[in-house]
């Protein structure tokens, strides 16, 4: 006769039961450690870039679109007339000014960097690419020209030529060119045919401090305008004005 305590069977059935469970456990979660479920939250790749990114799509700036431009600058042409040649002498004509001059002027307006009430409205719902589209259809017109001041002629084109050492004043062609065309690469704004009230509003604005922004370029002529007085900017200012290049010749001339 075999000996069997009571509640063998029992007992054994709960501890293979047990064995089999722990076993089982032990099989998945050792698979788990091998092959680690991706978090729920984890980002993919291509989440985590476009998170990365900001929230406006910053789609590459192309060079200005003159057709573009033609209608978004609509509106310019209240003050600064259709074509870039305002007929108010206290805007400035926008015909023939480099592409990046604008956009250059348009920013500093947006940022409030440079301060004009109506220019911060107009600028600030603009974009990069509608500034250089903006800034090419001007820079494809051509400035009509002005007339200078015979009386103020001679001085005007002292300084705008040779400037003035005593005062420490350089020729203003050196940076704008012999006949105001400027320099688009440096940045230079063109000055043929501009008109003489607005420069020498504007001259006079720097001469008492008013500065347009904060780089390089903007420190350059409040320096310059503190060192004229009023004869000087009134003759420089027409001279401005009467400048154009003199049709059939090379030389340019202030008529």
């Amino acid at each position: 006769m075999s000996f069997r305590p009571a509640g063998f069977r029992p007992a054994v059935v709960r501890y293979a039961v047990a064995l089999v469970f722990a076993l089982s456990s032990g099989a998945i979660f050792a698979q788990e450690a091998k092959n680690p479920a991706p978090a729920a939250t984890a980002a993919t790749p291509a989440a985590a870039e476009q998170a990365a990114k900001p929230a406006e799509a910053t789609a590459a700036v192309k060079p200005g679109d003159v057709t573009a431009g033609q209608g978004k600058a609509a509106a310019c042409g209240a003050c600064h007339g259709m074509d870039g040649n305002s007929t108010d002498p206290q805007y400035p004509k926008l015909a023939g000014q480099s592409e990046a001059y604008i956009v250059h002027q348009l920013t500093n307006f947006k940022s409030g960097k440079r301060q004009n009430p109506i220019m911060l409205g107009m600028a600030t719902p603009l974009s990069e690419q509608d500034m250089h589209d903006i800034g090419a259809y001007f820079a494809s017109k051509s400035a009509l020209p002005g007339v200078a001041d015979q009386a103020l002629v001679a001085r005007g084109e002292q300084l705008y030529r040779q400037g003035d050492t005593s005062k420490g004043v350089p020729a203003c062609m050196a940076c704008h060119s012999i006949d105001g065309r400027g320099n688009p690469g440096a940045m230079y704004p063109q000055l043929t045919s501009q008109h003489a009230q607005y420069i020498e509003a504007t001259l006079k604005a720097w001469h008492d401090g008013t500065v347009w922004g904060e780089d390089a370029h903007a420190q350059i002529m409040p320096g310059i305008a503190k060192k004229l007085d009023e004869k000087d900017i009134a003759a420089v200012a027409s001279y401005v004005e009467g400048l154009h290049a003199a049709e059939g010749a090379g030389p340019s001339a202030a008529k």
